[in-house]
């Protein structure tokens, strides 16, 4: 593998180990000094590794040299070191570095106590989002800029107040009792829930970006089912969702990026694998009361049964009624619809989905111009009119102006 494409891919995996381990070390109020190291480190890879080949092994390589670097900047820099010393009781470190442990224990004990800092209460839901993909994903401002579909300045501004906060409420890395940690998880689950969304239902045609959210929000999901106190059935739920939901990943885009809707997948595209995790996760999910993401999975299992019947239908409207009975969301509420025109027609849906009030939204009347089109196309056409003028993207733009085409 060439230098330009390895430096990346060790960045994605590498960079929130380093900096999780850090910000363990030396506190959460530092975290900028923790970047500062691992960018370092990472721009002398650039230059050595550019100059004199790859080492034989890459990681071990970088993590022998932000220890290196973090010693130094230990040495050299004293307002900091006598600072992170007081913080921690600690003898001065000019004379005796701390030990920089990367063992894989401490990297998943260090990214656990990551996770939960970054979803600290203090700090705004969309600010929880980017701090995870930067911090615990190791993504770069492009690349959330893009996920976000805004520019890197605005970016760069949400990340910044999001460290101040930090900074400002003294959050610390410590892992929180067993009551906050249990009020803090929700939070936690649903900055995953969020992350892996950003990925599934993103804009954007970078399909490479939209599978590694997805993938980071996964992995971030079965790092908290290592943990014994974050092993929860609500955890197991979530991790099922995600399996089933990127079981058809490959199947929702054509070759030119462009959305493929439900009914017309290859359904020989899913994947069989992520399926069978999905199910696993769900068993392992019933022995904790039906929450919002047990009845998700449940509807994503059920979206995953590659032949349609009545049945099938049947069970996924229930579980939307029960869904909305639990926390009411408008976009379950469209979905329930759609599930509804499965079971009682789609004059029953076009009835149900005029009560919900959502006409200012594109995927209501992208909706009713789908209900509509095999009895009144005049009314579709309005409706497909309607939500091409309220859509936001280009993405949805192209989706709503082909199904126009096909009436």
């Amino acid at each position: 593998m060439q230098e330009r494409e390895l430096i990346p891919r060790l960045f994605k995996t590498e960079y929130s180990k380093i900096i999780a381990v850090l910000c363990k070390l030396f506190g959460i109020r530092h975290l900028a000094e923790a970047e500062d190291i691992v960018n370092d480190t990472f721009l002398l890879a650039t230059e050595t590794w550019g100059l004199k080949g790859i080492p034989a092994d890459p990681a071990a390589w970088l993590y022998r040299v932000a220890k290196n670097k973090t010693i130094d900047y230990l040495r050299h820099n004293k307002v900091f070191s006598e600072k992170v010393s007081a913080a921690l009781g600690a003898a001065s470190w000019h004379t005796e570095a701390p030990e920089l442990d990367l063992s894989p224990p401490n990297v998943q004990d260090s990214q656990l106590r990551m996770l939960f800092v970054v979803c600290h209460p203090a700090i705004p839901q969309e600010a929880q989002v980017g701090l995870a993909l930067r911090i615990l994903c190791g993504f770069g401002i492009d690349e959330i800029a893009e996920a976000f579909l805004t520019g890197k300045e605005t970016i760069s501004k949400r990340l910044l107040r999001a460290r101040q906060k930090l900074r400002e409420t003294g959050v610390t890395t410590a892992l929180p009792g067993e009551k906050e940690m249990e009020a803090r998880l929700e939070a936690v689950l649903t900055t995953i829930y969020l992350l892996f969304n950003e990925g599934y239902y993103s804009s954007t045609k970078n399909s490479v970006l939209r599978k590694e959210l997805c993938m980071e929000a996964m992995r971030l999901c079965y790092l908290l089912l290592q943990q014994r106190h974050t092993d929860t059935p609500a955890v197991s739920a979530l991790l099922s969702l995600m399996c089933f939901h990127a079981s058809r990943f490959d199947a929702r885009v054509d070759a030119a990026g462009e959305q493929i809707l439900y009914e017309a997948q290859n359904r020989e595209l899913w994947n069989d694998a992520l399926i069978e995790k999905g199910n696993y996760y769900l068993i392992r999910s019933a022995q904790g009361a039906a929450g919002k993401y047990h009845l998700e999975a449940a509807i994503a299992y059920h979206h995953c049964e590659k032949t349609d019947s009545p049945e099938k239908w049947r069970h996924i409207l229930e579980l939307y009624n029960r869904l909305l009975q639990l926390e009411y969301s408008p976009v379950a509420a469209l979905n329930r619809t759609y599930a509804l025109s499965k079971v009682q027609g789609n004059a029953a849906a076009i009835t149900e989905a005029s009560r919900l009030q959502l006409s200012g939204s594109h995927l209501y009347h992208s909706l009713m111009g789908y209900l509509y089109a095999g009895t009144d196309r005049q009314k579709a056409a309005a409706h497909y009119e309607e939500a091409l003028q309220l859509a936001k993207t280009a993405h949805d733009r192209a989706l709503i102006s082909r199904r126009l085409k096909q009436l």
